[in-house]
């Protein structure tokens, strides 16, 4: 314990360099904003970086969640509530954007010149995909171009066949979890190492986002901005909060203040995918099953986009005011629910809201598009707020879904929240961290298929057994 704390407290420093760096950025876009718009690549190379990690994370972490445990069926139950959750948020989204948009009416007062028409076209691309496209693209070309293409949904399919094909080979396949496992914990390492450099990134892209912006766009669009901020601060602490309250009896605070680090990262990248590694390895520290954080957090990542829905609907109904083409309510629900089709699967990176928006408008209300170079000024600051709460509803959503599904140690969680056991910042895993799918924490625990899960001694060896019901020992020492 004192050790972790001992690491913990030099990485401080670490953060602390990231806000010094997010204050010079800001400092350096008011000041020179040419030259700040040149230092962009840094910023865009820190989140490449973390991004080359998500994969073999990705794969790593569901392979040994599901590997081991002994029923398909726990695994198919975790994703079919998941995608029910997923859902159902993301109406709830898309109807309270809904309500603060039309009470705003921010579009009011704004004029659109060829300019901004320009911009909006520009932001069609020819990327844009429909539905049936999307789900083939959920399928790679080889199995190792999951790894390379950088499409997480398809290194989660990659995984989810990986982990059910070692789940039927029984004992056959300990050796290969115990070698996914040892590359987990190089990857990790890696990850960590990587961090170091998020000072840099951060002032690169905080000083370009300042200098690209300026304050005249920051003033007009005021009212949008900060209207689309309000509603996602009310559905975080409100709408989530009460969620996390009721099912998990846990308050939000608590919660965010254990990713507080995470938060940062965000805000300084305007990146989700930039802190996906590390809620991964949070989430399993917390307390939840590695099956749960494996199934729930790169899935919620492609359409639990909480953010994304409500920026949506808002910037949709201010491109119609603006336009002098207001939407009754009866046109607004056709094209929040195709935009809501549209935005999933949308990567939780910079402009992809922006993009998702005006591929969708092309495609149901093209007469709109030229409106969407009006809020590209602003975009890269809604960037923020949309990243930041989809990474609050899918860490919200996976202690959510771990709670429905028992598969979540909540003394563990109260202990971690509480400070009582640090995350380990060096290696961003668990001591005798084990192949099953217990989650490491060091207590006992039977899960729901009677998998008995102990720790050894202090050397920090794993045993992990499976219940002899049917007169044969299945386990492995780690």
């Amino acid at each position: 314990m004192a050790a972790g704390a001992v690491r913990r407290d030099r990485t401080h420093y670490l953060y602390i360099a990231v806000i010094v760096a997010v204050v010079l950025g800001i400092a350096v876009g008011l000041a020179a904003p040419e030259f700040a718009t040149e230092l962009k690549p840094l910023g865009t190379g820190f989140v490449n970086l973390i991004k080359m990690m998500i994969s073999p994370i990705i794969f790593c972490t569901i392979v040994l969640g599901i590997g081991s445990v002994r029923k398909a069926a726990k695994v198919g139950a975790v994703g079919g509530i998941a995608l029910g959750y997923f859902m159902v948020m993301s109406l709830v989204a898309l109807a309270i954007g809904l309500v603060v948009g039309n009470i705003l009416n921010p579009g009011d007062g704004l004029a659109v010149t060829d300019a901004v028409k320009e911009a909006g076209q520009g932001q069609v691309g020819e990327e844009a995909k429909g539905t049936v496209e999307f789900l083939l693209g959920i399928i790679p070309t080889t199995i190792v171009s999951a790894f390379t293409s950088g499409e997480v949904l398809q290194t989660l399919l990659v995984a989810l066949l990986a982990g059910f094909a070692l789940q039927a080979m029984g004992s056959v396949g300990e050796p290969v979890l115990r070698g996914v496992e040892h590359i987990q914990r190089l990857v990790f390492r890696i990850l960590a190492m990587v961090m170091w450099a998020a000072p840099i990134g951060a002032f690169g892209a905080i000083a370009a986002v300042t200098g690209s912006a300026g304050v005249d766009a920051l003033k007009s669009l005021a009212v949008l901005m900060l209207g689309f901020y309000v509603t996602c601060f009310l559905f975080i602490f409100v709408v989530l909060g009460a969620l996390l309250r009721v099912v998990a009896g846990l308050n939000i605070l608590t919660l965010l203040k254990y990713l507080g680090r995470e938060f940062l990262l965000i805000l300084s990248t305007s990146s989700s995918e930039s802190a996906l590694p590390r809620l991964i390895a949070k989430m399993e520290h917390l307390g939840v099953s590695k099956p749960v954080v494996g199934i729930t957090v790169p899935t919620g990542y492609s359409f639990n986009l909480d953010g994304t829905m409500i920026y949506m609907t808002m910037a949709s109904l201010f491109i119609a005011e603006t336009m002098g083409d207001p939407m009754s309510i009866g046109e607004q629900i056709p094209l929040l629910l195709f935009l809501f089709v549209a935005s999933k699967g949308a990567a939780g990176v910079s402009g992809a809201g922006l993009a998702t928006l005006a591929g969708g408008l092309q495609s149901h209300r093209p007469e709109l598009v030229d409106g969407v170079g009006l809020i590209v000024g602003i975009d890269r600051f809604m960037s923020e707020a949309r990243a930041l709460t989809n990474f609050a509803g899918n860490a919200v959503a996976t202690v959510l879904i771990g709670t429905w599904t028992k598969e979540i140690d909540r003394v563990r969680v109260d202990e971690v929240l509480a400070g009582r056991i640090p995350f380990d910042e060096k290696t961003l895993l668990d001591d005798g961290h084990g192949t099953s799918g217990d989650d490491g924490h060091g207590a006992p625990a039977n899960d729901a298929d009677g998998v008995r899960l102990t720790k050894g001694s202090a050397s920090g060896a794993t045993v992990v057994g499976q219940e002899p019901r049917d007169g044969e020992e299945v386990g492995a020492k780690v």
